[in-house]
């Protein structure tokens, strides 16, 4: 696999494993093989090591002493878990958002309502959520939260995402979501992260169930 330029090689690590587990070429307990994945990436060892390290922060994977890294348990409580996680970290943000909408914020909000709306894929539906999460964590999100945030996302990449009916799927969860800050109802705001979070882990179920990647 040839390098990708312009993207840290430790992302380029994380990235390769995450994939791997989510194809069901890695599993829960399985070794790391540090030296296959340095040939099939070309890089040295050292980005191999930084992105297991943060792998093995971020919980995805562990490491035991004199015998390498595996992968940590992954399996339907581990994906229902993590979502629950996303959805109360956003909610936060959200509610944030909801007890003070600023003018950029609340023009903010329009924007990507047209940008939802105007979307002729799911990769642009989805490059357009992943904006519009991201001008609010930078708004309303302290630096650990926003790492929190950020960990949670790494795991589950964008692209994963991007099937014919996100649109039909998600929409409606982010319509809800800037209504509620529209109207400053921090509640609500917070429930329809929950509630989009809980939708993106039954989707997840069913995509990694019917690839045999779970429940085989």
């Amino acid at each position: 696999m040839p390098k990708i330029y312009g993207v840290k090689e430790k992302d380029q690590v994380v990235e390769h494993i995450i994939d791997l587990i989510l194809n069901g070429r890695l599993r829960t307990g399985d070794r790391i093989d540090r030296t296959e994945i340095t040939k099939e990436l070309g890089l040295s060892r050292i980005p191999v090591q930084e992105a297991i390290l943060q792998l093995e922060h971020d919980g995805i994977l562990t490491t035991r002493y004199h015998r390498g890294a595996f992968v940590e348990r992954f399996d339907e409580a581990t994906i229902h878990e993590h979502h629950e996680l996303y959805g109360i970290l956003t909610g936060i943000v959200t509610g944030r958002a909801a007890t003070n909408p600023t003018p950029r914020i609340l023009a903010h909000l329009d924007s990507s309502l047209r940008v939802f709306e105007a979307a002729q894929d799911s990769v642009q539906f989805q490059d357009a959520c992943w904006a519009y999460r991201t001008v609010l964590n930078e708004e309303y999100a302290g630096p650990r939260l926003q790492a929190a945030i950020r960990a949670l996302q790494s795991f589950v990449p964008n692209r994963f995402w991007n099937y014919p009916d996100s649109s039909t799927d998600f929409r409606p969860v982010y319509e809800e979501e800037i209504s509620a800050i529209r109207r400053g109802d921090a509640d609500a705001a917070r429930l329809s992260c929950v509630k989009r979070a809980e939708l993106m882990a039954k989707i997840m179920l069913d995509k990694l169930t019917d690839s045999g990647v779970l429940g085989g």
